[in-house]
């Protein structure tokens, strides 16, 4: 059910100017910072392990335990990704545009938590006004005395440096982002040994922290890790901003508690989605952004919960939940995800590189009337030499997901709308217009 939970990393939203140092301090603001500074960097981490706050950017993985995967000797570096590339999901964006002081908070608690001696924020390089926010936010940051030397007087220093990226949607992936960061292409590292916690921004250890998951510290610091524990249920903890679109009436960003509200909570509450455009009928829906594999309606009713979505077989991954309606022809969004992760590959790996161009061409084959029953069979092969066994969580014969990203919407689409398949090849073209 929908819960009263109030927000957290989109209080601010809707305050006149809120991406100007004079509201965020009117609105509290760097008090989470300033409480933090009177703590040890080992309370600070405490709170966020009991917190148990998961990444918001994709892996799902606990912040407090990657800060703690840190290796010695220093110095360590501090990356916050707000590259955020996954089709049709947006909240980072809204974040950096309308609270980039709450990021720059977030991301000083964490580099003073994880005794970071640089800390960077990379930023899609499309997000003009994104970066120019943040910028700005950064600017009067540092005239505040919440950046640089001997921050309010405590005796920590830090700086903090905006690197727009160049628009690759592999930069979204930590190691291709350090990549980047460096100087280079952004191609993956491999993993191991180039975990970014004991090899990362230089060869040094790095904390890479979503700008959602830093968005949620200054909260935590306030108002304790156990109280954003009594959020949500099991390990799913907290609030979380969920990126609505498709074919729902209300898309937008919605924050809400975790686990507690359902798929169908999302997308017909009045107050939330408003159900489906025009009183058509759900057909499926993406739980997870353009990668995670699909779901129909008999998953309506399941929490967004990370464990719960990922035991189904899919993943609640960047917060993206993608509606397509009874008038979707299903071949064709398989074919629109795979050309779009197709042209987005680095190129480093070969079964990435060539299997994506071979699936994107046989789904416009089909989709375009001149398919074969075979190539349903092939689709499937090509995919299994990218993800072998087609499970999920997936395997992989690449240096990093985006390969095995590639397999999901087809694997989906052929187990769920076989016939739609079958229907565009015996028929010669797509019943859909």
């Amino acid at each position: 059910m929908l819960t009263d939970a109030a927000a957290i990393v989109t209080a601010r939203l809707g305050v006149p100017n809120s991406w100007t140092l004079k509201a965020y301090l009117e609105t509290g603001g760097y008090a989470g910072l300033r409480k933090a500074l009177s703590m040890t960097p080992e309370e600070v981490s405490a709170e966020v392990m009991t917190a148990n706050l998961l990444g918001r950017g994709g892996a799902g993985f606990e912040v407090g335990r990657k800060w703690s995967m840190l290796a010695k000797p220093r110095p360590a570096y501090l990356v916050i990704n707000g590259d955020e590339s996954e089709p049709c999901t947006y909240k980072d964006h809204m974040l950096l545009e309308a609270d980039p002081h709450q990021i720059i908070e977030g991301t000083l608690i964490c580099a003073y938590a994880t005794g970071a001696a640089q800390a960077f924020i990379f930023v899609r390089g499309e997000f003009a006004l994104g970066i120019e926010r943040i910028t700005a936010a950064l600017n009067e940051a540092y005239a505040y005395g919440a950046v640089g030397p001997n921050i309010f007087g405590s005796g920590f220093s830090v700086d903090v440096v905006i690197h727009p990226g160049a628009g690759a949607y592999i930069c979204g992936e930590e190691t291709a982002l350090l990549e980047s960061l460096e100087g280079k292409r952004g191609f993956p590292r491999d993993k191991p040994p180039y975990f970014p916690a004991v090899k990362g921004l230089y060869m040094q250890p790095t904390v890479v922290n979503n700008v959602e998951s830093v968005s949620n510290l200054p909260w935590i610091v306030l108002n304790s890790g156990e109280a954003f524990k009594g959020l949500g249920q099991g390990r799913s903890t907290g609030t979380r901003i969920f990126s609505l679109s498709g074919h729902v009436r209300q898309p937008a960003n919605f924050e809400i508690e975790m686990s507690k509200t359902t798929f169908r909570d999302l997308i017909y509450d009045p107050k939330l989605g408003g159900g489906i455009r025009h009183d058509n009928q759900l057909k499926a829906f993406i739980p997870g952004g353009a990668s995670a594999p699909w779901f129909g309606p008999d998953h309506l009713d399941m929490g967004l919960d990370q464990d719960a979505v990922g035991k189904a077989g899919s993943m609640l991954g960047s917060g993206s939940v993608i509606v397509m309606d009874h008038t979707t022809c299903m071949v064709r969004a398989s074919w629109r995800i795979t050309r779009f992760f197709h042209r987005e590959s680095c190129g480093q790996c070969t079964p990435c590189r060539e299997g994506g161009g071979w699936l994107d061409k046989i789904l416009h084959r089909i989709e375009s009337g001149a398919g074969r029953e075979a190539d349903l069979d092939l689709l499937l092969d090509i995919c299994d030499n990218i993800a072998p066994g087609l499970s999920w969580p997936p395997q992989k014969t690449t240096i990093c997901v985006l390969g095995p990203s590639i397999p999901s919407s087809i694997t989906s689409a052929i187990k769920m709308f076989r016939d739609e398949f079958l229907v565009h090849i015996k028929e010669g073209g797509c019943p859909f217009g």
